[in-house]
């Protein structure tokens, strides 16, 4: 009989709970904390605070393709109450970085609609702001965040511009566009941007959304789709068009040191696409002389991928072999893509692995990759 069955109004002692390691979550959408597009006002030429008071952003939006019961995406229980900045960011500290022990959280962004727009100076413009927003009220104010240099990717030279003005802050771990695009990023147009990214020791970094929208051409080689569900599953084939365009356009041999990542379009499509270029490549080499080396390694050498959403296979015994087949712990980095409504909890992601691959995953790929200090937080949150 236990001590609580011989005596009802003991209570037995509660367990030791061992709280596990830190993590870096390598996809968050926080920018701007409030007020929106009306948050970089301030950031923004006279010029255009004018224009955006008179006729308002003017930029393309995808809100149309959410249909899923948050508010533009966000998760219902993720919205962050009223108040001011430090409000929201208080909130954030309590609801991510301390509730799951995110000892880096990389922000990626809130909305990539200003790169669909034809006006490259006011797409200039904006994301400078924004960068000088990220910098003022989130890198300033917590030392957790790290960001992503926002830039007009229409404009390759003004891209470029922009990275090296704000890419030796150390708040700053990478460039990132959005994975709808006016050529495929392996182009030569491109290339002023790998330039300033090697120059600043920066990854490119590519995030799904604004496909098919402004003047970027339609989602698919088909035309546009009716549904969101057809639209997730084709952001992955354009990014799939990005990672080929890079190994045969010989972007690796001009950037030998160039680091792309590939946020929120899914990972373990990879495996059948490297061995489809692997084969390929072998046949049709002759196409490509200056692809000295077969893509998979190219893959290895300078992709990184992020894990959300996780494709899950039908049998669980596919799982293991697939995460062998993409070099999951060497390229692969744990992505919840908070606040949105498919985030993925860091505690429940992903099926049960070994301590090695998910240490690789949670945080050492990540920390490499960035630069990032060995971790500090040993434990804490409520536990991975």
């Amino acid at each position: 009989m236990s001590l609580t069955e011989q005596n009802p109004e003991t209570t037995a002692a509660e367990p030791k709970v061992k709280m596990k390691r830190s993590i870096i979550d390598c996809d968050l959408h926080l920018v701007p904390l409030r007020g929106g597009f009306n948050a970089l006002k301030p950031y923004l030429p006279r010029f255009y605070r004018e224009q955006l008071e008179t006729w308002g952003p003017r930029v393309p939006a995808q809100i149309g393709m959410y249909n899923n019961g948050g508010t533009n995406g966000t998760k219902n229980d993720h919205k962050i109450p009223p108040g001011d900045e430090t409000d929201a960011l208080n909130y954030i500290r309590s609801k991510l970085l301390d509730k799951y022990n995110v000892e880096y959280g990389i922000i990626t962004g809130m909305d990539y609609g200003i790169n669909t727009i034809p006006d490259t100076d006011y797409a200039a413009a904006v994301t400078s702001a924004c960068n000088d927003y990220t910098i003022e009220h989130v890198l300033d104010k917590e030392p957790r965040f790290r960001a992503s240099i926002m830039i007009p990717k229409q404009d390759p030279v003004l891209s470029a511009k922009e990275i090296d003005r704000v890419g030796s802050h150390p708040g700053f771990v990478q460039a990132i566009v959005s994975n709808g695009a006016e050529k495929p990023y392996g182009h030569r147009h491109y290339y002023p941007i790998y330039e300033a990214c090697v120059r600043n020791n920066l990854p490119f970094a590519i995030h799904v959304s604004m496909e098919g929208i402004g003047i970027n051409p339609p989602p698919t080689g088909a035309g546009y789709v009716s549904h969101y569900a057809e639209y997730r599953l084709a952001r992955a084939g354009i990014m799939m068009t990005h990672l080929a365009s890079f190994i045969y356009e010989g972007v690796f041999e001009l950037f030998p040191t160039l680091k792309v990542v590939m946020i929120e379009a899914g990972m373990l499509w990879i495996a059948p696409a490297i061995w489809r270029m692997d084969q390929d490549w072998k046949a049709l080499r002759h196409n490509t002389p200056w692809v000295k080396k077969p893509p998979s390694e190219y893959y290895r050498d300078h992709f990184r991928v992020t894990s959300q959403p996780i494709e899950l296979p039908p049998k669980p015994e596919l799982f293991a072999p697939l995460m062998d087949a993409i070099y999951a712990e060497t390229n692969l980095m744990f992505a919840s893509d908070y606040p949105h409504w498919d985030f993925d909890s860091p505690q429940l992601a992903f099926p049960k692995m070994s301590d090695e691959r998910w240490e690789r995953i949670f945080y050492q790929n990540a920390a490499e990759l960035y630069g990032l200090p060995q971790r500090a937080a040993a434990e804490g949150g409520e536990g991975l």
